[in-house]
């Protein structure tokens, strides 16, 4: 199979996430280069273009899609301008890397996946970057194997230090539990059907006005159940950890990774601080896989229709969240381009 010579992407948004993924292109990972920084102010963009040899600096990212040395796009900006920037993309067939979520709604998902249909081919992987921690994919092989027998249960616990300035009770679905939402689906390889939010009494460290922490539950089509603990103001760190339980057997991952001491009476570690510390190795792997499947012509991992679904679970949770009760998740039936 013919492959590309080195890829020149065009990363769109440069926040936090944005800035970090150019930084792992330009230093950490083979086979690509940051051929273009786009983002609404000019001088953010423009410093990170200057630390980059062949690197321009736009504010449109209609211009940049269309810069002869643009041959991939990955989209790290704020969700409501995902659909107009992959729409563009599919305008000039580039194939996308794009930050989760795909678009903030099902309906517009919808709209990207019937765009993308008429393609007639992939264009696009959602950076669904669980899938590609070291941990999590034991887990997946462990569960593919059957060596566990059959998964019933699936217990999470997402917690973080404390929430950003902003963060509201919706964003607990949306923004944090959507990561459990999608490696739910992968692990068990099942949908999501119905969604539950059951809320303990507020924690002293939540911002007033922050319903947190919260239970939320799945239901599988293949009869499992999936709780998740979402703890944003746990005060101590980052973690995030999951068991399988299955029929013969548990399987647990997320449990301390890092040097243990004892000493003077005491024993302990380190705990990360946030999701880049904790799954830096998870985005290196996503972004080359990314990139080696691009330069060999071909899609993987998560799909446009992972995009959907979660998106349509998100909608469910925040219905089940502020009505208080149990609700269905509403999905058109899978293509059978996404099969």
């Amino acid at each position: 199979m013919t492959q590309r010579g080195t890829l020149g992407v065009a990363v769109i948004g440069t926040g936090r996430m944005g800035a970090d993924h150019v930084r792992r292109i330009d230093e950490v990972i083979s086979g690509a280069r940051v051929s273009a920084v786009v983002d609404i102010d000019a001088e953010r963009a423009k410093r990170l273009a200057e630390g980059i040899d062949g690197c321009a600096a736009y504010t449109d990212p209609v211009a940049a899609m269309a810069a002869e040395d643009v041959d991939a796009v990955l989209i790290a900006s704020p969700g409501p301008a995902h659909e107009a920037a992959l729409l563009t993309a599919f305008e000039h067939d580039l194939p996308v890397l794009c930050e989760k979520p795909l678009t903030p709604d099902a309906t517009s998902a919808l709209r990207v996946m019937e765009a993308e249909q008429k393609l007639g081919h992939r264009l696009v992987q959602v950076g669904f970057m669980r899938r590609y921690d070291a941990e999590y994919m034991k887990l997946k092989a462990l569960l593919d194997s059957g060596q566990l027998g059959r998964p019933l249960m699936l217990h999470n616990r997402h917690r973080n230090a404390a929430s950003p300035p902003g963060f509201t009770t919706a964003m607990l679905i949306n923004d944090s539990v959507v990561h459990e939402m999608d490696v739910t689906r992968w692990l068990l390889d099942q949908e999501i059907t119905a969604v539950t939010v059951l809320r303990p009494r507020p924690s002293e460290n939540a911002p007033e006005g922050l319903s947190d922490p919260q239970l939320v539950l799945f239901e599988t089509d293949g009869g499992a159940i999936v709780d998740v603990e979402i703890n944003v103001n746990c005060g101590f760190g980052y973690q995030v950890k999951a068991e399988a339980v299955c029929e013969r057997g548990t399987a647990r991952i997320g449990e301390e990774q890092s040097l243990v001491t004892d000493m003077a009476g005491r024993w302990g570690g380190t705990i990360a601080q946030d999701f880049v510390e904790r799954f830096a190795g998870a985005y290196d792997r996503q972004v080359q896989a990314w990139v080696d499947a691009t330069r060999r012509g071909e899609v993987t991992g998560p799909s446009v229709w992972d995009g959907y679904a979660t998106a349509a679970v998100c909608e469910a949770g925040v219905r089940a969240q502020s009505e208080g009760c149990r609700v269905e998740v509403e999905l058109i039936e899978r293509p059978a381009f996404y099969r």
